[in-house]
């Protein structure tokens, strides 16, 4: 990805961000009554403001700090989703940990040996995959035809993995991980006001998703 920075906003302030999915949807109503529903986009798109996470003075100056550093919207960077940033299916019990059966991510041709990690959204016999294209370092594992493998090596900055040998023909492989969201800021001026922050207003750090 250009323009993009391999490092991780601070923890500590993502964790109490707000945020989540946005999708866009053009409607027209006809004049039955009725309406016409389409999507430009594929997927959908996150959005954030760290801005709530911030809980000193502290906190403003580590992200004026990032901020300067990614040269406001210029570079991308790595966030941590404090509401979703985990392969666990829904209804896991909070801090469940990646297991390896989590995510089909791709059937075995006896040839393919790279496949994206994705995430699956299903609901109502419908759903979303989603690709993960910012793994998180170390927490990444694989199952082909429910056995645990290591045989595997990952592209961190892209999401890939690639089995040493290609899995057999109709094996069924999965995934387990944790991930980041790529954003960057959505704003190329920080405004922070000493007075309101003090007086209990939450800073502005608006931040976006970009495409992997």
């Amino acid at each position: 990805m250009s323009g993009f920075h391999e490092v991780l906003f601070p923890l500590d302030i993502s964790l109490n961000a707000e945020g989540g999915p946005t999708r866009r949807t053009d409607i027209v109503t006809l004049a039955s009554g009725r309406e016409e529903r389409n999507s430009p986009w594929a997927g959908s798109r996150r959005s954030y403001n760290a801005g709530y996470g911030v809980r000193s003075l502290a906190d403003i100056e580590t992200i004026v700090a990032f901020f300067e550093a990614r040269h406001g919207r210029l570079y991308g960077f790595r966030f941590r989703d404090p509401f979703d940033h985990a392969s666990v299916p829904p209804g896991a019990a909070a801090g469940t940990p990646p297991a390896a059966s989590d995510q089909p991510i791709g059937t075995g041709d006896g040839e393919t040996t790279v496949f994206q990690l994705t995430k699956r959204y299903a609901s109502g016999g419908h759903a979303y995959v989603r690709p993960i294209a910012k793994p998180v370092a170390g927490s990444v594992l694989l199952a082909i035809d429910g056995a645990p493998t290591t045989a595997f090596s990952l592209d961190e900055t892209t999401g890939n993995v690639t089995f040493d040998a290609a899995p057999a023909a109709g094996a069924d492989i999965a995934a387990g991980f944790l991930f980041d969201t790529p954003v960057r800021f959505d704003t190329d001026s920080l405004r922070i006001n000493l007075a309101a922050f003090a007086a209990g207003d939450i800073p502005s750090a608006p931040l976006i998703e970009v495409a992997p």
